[in-house]
This record gives C-alpha cells, sequence and structure tokens, in this order.
C-alpha cells in the first residue's frame, strides 16, 4: 500500500518540493493552494534549509568593492570593515 488516501501522496509531494527549496509561490500554484494557505499547512514540514538560507544572505550582502574586508565581529557576526587598499 503506498499511501492510506489519496491526499497523502499530494501531501507528500508539497512537502517534497518545499525541502527541496521550491519557491512558495511556485509551489501554492501547483497545489492549487494560496500563499497564506501553503505556508500555514506546511510550514512545519520545511526543515533543512537554514545553511542554505544562511549561505544566500552572506553572498547577497556582500559588498563587491574589494576596499571592503570581511571580519568576524567579537558577537560571533560578520561585519565589514573598509581598507585603504585599491
Amino acid at each position: 500500500m503506498l499511501a492510506r488516501r489519496p491526499y497523502d501522496l499530494r501531501h507528500a509531494a508539497v512537502s517534497n518540493w518545499l525541502n527541496a527549496g521550491v519557491a512558495p509561490p511556485q509551489v501554492a500554484d501547483w497545489a492549487g493552494h494560496s500563499v497564506h494557505v501553503l505556508l500555514r499547512v506546511y510550514a512545519e514540514r520545511v526543515s533543512g534549509q537554514q545553511d542554505e538560507a544562511k549561505r544566500r544572505i552572506l553572498e547577497a550582502t556582500q559588498p563587491t568593492d574589494p576596499r571592503w574586508l570581511g571580519v568576524v565581529s567579537p558577537g560571533g557576526g560578520r561585519c565589514w570593515v573598509r581598507t585603504n587598499v585599491g
């Protein structure tokens, strides 16, 4: 038996799409949900994306000017310091 109800297969597919990193608006469209309903129902099912999200945020906030140097702050976060090089 693959699933108790046909809905179980749909639920598994939607959960897998979200965990694979597909954007919630796209998953909502494929599933026939609004984004609000999708996130209300499936938010607790999404896991394992924290490291990737942090990497994307760090990448998006890094300056492109080589005169800026990333340093680790005392609190463990990263901050940017302008150098005189260049």
